[in-house]
């Protein structure tokens, strides 16, 4: 046996008993004639006591040896109470190397979040020796044990569904797969599980749901990894969306709770539509923490004779900026303009006045409209946004994040969730100059056949939700499309003929002509949850091996080239 007790196993009802530790040298020190080794396994890291130099020929740091001794208090003067085993010691009796170390590391692992990211992930499995790094990778396996049974517990059932696929037009790049077999045809790796989700509702499955596996090719940012990503993927039949949210803010409260120490939102979470997200907050990914909320000055400001506003929605942010020196007011406006705004104006109320620019062109009963209907006190200084209708709730968004940072007003200690819903069904795209899908095209319209029939298309509103959380989509789902009539118009307007339907979506369009029951789901994303629970700001801290952010496996060495043979047996020349 190459160990007895994994290092913080043992504790001081142990001292007396021989045991024997393996792993790696994390440290080595020389206290004239005493050497100490730090040893670290899985579980965490135990001081060895040696009184012999030959004991470490051939040991350097990394090393992975094992020692057998005595394990036994430790002097007063060495007890590091930071450990859960800075108490105890084992005296080395014996030491052997089972896998010697290159004298000279790539980077210093415990401080290898701080080294180059394409170093570390050269490296990663030295990267993953770092306790930070290994604790995440801890938390998340804990997270998706905690969600599988939670699920289970709420009647779900787990079914695993083909990585290897049809492509479909799901919003993202696919990643093709050639077949040997069948020269000039391709397989697809799935997006996401949505069609076969859809058909075990149809196969007459009630609660389904997976740890699945998405593939997308698609650029990262800090909460999106390329190419790869997990998601809870999870369907219900005969539900509608109450049915849904209620199960995720289970599910979600309950993981974060368990977690975390910092505040979560009670349930039920806030809910809004996608329109009044955009106009409170400027996005539809609201980070609740940040308590700024946007109003609409649009109607305000038409009865003021201010020719910067005139004709164009006016937005404005109240802030308590008292004490606020003159540069933070220059820094707003150097913010405004390399978002790409004109100019940023404000107000600031003082002993029951307005002062700034645009102050003149106010009335005193104009003053006190803003006063009162906004609930300003002095210190408060109103920041006006004004711009054009496709422009001005983005840009007031921004601002209003830059604000609730410059001030220091968002609370850190908190997850603030909520949901988004009603989104718009379709949008008008201004590349192809024709209407698109904005979201999930097997969505089911607000409304239903007689919307689509009846309603202007950039009208039509869908039964589509996303669960954010401080200000990072954690989720979107919907209420399904189950009718093939309704089917057939929604992807009409987009442009796909009976043909399309038949030929890109034919499983699922023909399966619905079999019975297919109401049911609607959604796909919280685990590596962004996990993100969130670990602290990290990028996601890739929270994946084992994962790509860079611009897809390459530095570590592997994908994408790499193959060999001729490899592309004749799949039937593809280079061009």
């Amino acid at each position: 046996m190459l160990r007895t007790h994994l290092a913080t196993q043992l504790s001081s009802e142990d001292i007396g008993s021989v045991v024997r530790l393996s792993g790696w040298v994390d440290t080595i020190r020389d206290h004239g004639g005493v050497k100490f080794v730090d040893l670290r396994d899985y579980s965490g890291k135990m001081q060895i006591v040696l009184h012999e130099d030959s004991m470490l020929d051939g040991v350097n740091r990394e090393t992975v040896i094992s020692v057998t001794g005595k394990l036994r208090e430790r002097s007063e003067d060495t007890i590091n109470p930071k450990h859960s085993t800075g108490y105890i010691e084992v005296f080395a009796e014996k030491l052997e190397i089972l896998g010697p170390c290159k004298n000279m590391l790539p980077f210093e692992i415990n401080e290898s979040k701080a080294t180059r990211e394409d170093l570390r992930l050269m490296f990663r499995y030295l990267d993953l020796r770092n306790p930070a790094l290994r604790d995440n990778i801890i938390l998340r396996a804990n997270i998706i044990s905690f969600i599988r049974e939670q699920m289970t517990a709420l009647g779900f059932l787990e079914v695993q569904t083909p990585i290897l696929t049809a492509s479909s037009p799901e919003g993202a790049r696919d990643y093709l797969v050639p077949s040997r077999k069948h020269k000039g045809k391709f397989y697809a790796l799935p997006q996401a599980p949505q069609i076969f989700k859809q058909l075990l509702m149809v196969s007459g499955f009630d609660r389904y749901f997976q740890i699945a596996p998405c593939f997308r090719d698609e650029d990262a940012r800090g909460d999106r990894s390329p190419g790869e990503f997990y998601q809870l993927d999870f369907e219900m039949a005969f539900a509608e969306q109450e049915d849904v949210l209620e199960v995720a803010e289970k599910v979600m409260y309950e993981t974060f709770t368990k977690f975390s120490d910092k505040k979560v939102s009670p349930v039920p979470f806030k809910r809004m539509t996608y329109d009044e997200a955009m106009l409170m907050y400027g996005t539809d990914k609201p980070d609740l923490r940040n308590p700024l909320v946007i109003c609409d000055l649009t109607e305000f400001f038409s009865g003021v004779e201010f020719p910067l506003f005139k004709g164009k929605p006016v937005r404005g942010i109240v802030a308590d900026c008292s004490g606020r020196p003159r540069s933070f007011f220059d820094n707003s406006l150097k913010y405004a303009i390399s978002i790409g705004m004109k100019g940023l104006g404000y107000l600031t109320l003082a002993d029951g006045d307005f002062k700034g620019p645009i102050e003149k062109f106010l009335s005193p009963g104009q003053k006190k409209e803003l006063i009162d209907g906004l609930k300003m006190k002095d210190g408060d200084t109103l920041f006006f946004i004004c711009d054009a209708k496709s422009a001005v709730d983005g840009l007031a968004g921004e601002v209003r994040t830059w604000l609730g940072a410059s001030l220091d007003i968002i609370d850190t200690d908190a997850f603030e969730f909520c949901y988004i819903t009603d989104y718009p069904m379709y949008e008008f795209n201004a590349d192809t100059k024709h209407i698109d899908f904005t979201h999930n095209p097997f969505s089911m319209p607000i409304g239903g056949l007689d919307a689509l029939e009846n309603k202007d298309p950039l009208d039509i509103y869908a039964h589509q939700y996303d669960i954010v959380c401080n200000g990072i989509e954690l989720s979107s789902g919907a209420v399904r499309n189950h009718s093939p009539e309704i089917m057939r118009k929604a992807f009409t307007i987009a442009g796909y003929t009976d043909k399309d339907l038949a030929k890109r979506f034919g499983a699922l369009y023909t399966a619905f002509q079999y019975g297919a029951p109401p049911h609607a789901g959604m796909a919280p994303g685990i590596d962004r949850i996990v993100m969130l629970l670990a602290g990290e700001d990028t996601i890739r801290d929270v994946i084992a091996f994962p790509l860079n952010s611009n897809a390459q496996d530095y570590l592997m060495g994908a994408p790499g080239e193959v060999t001729e043979m490899q592309l004749r047996e799949a039937n593809i020349r280079i061009r």
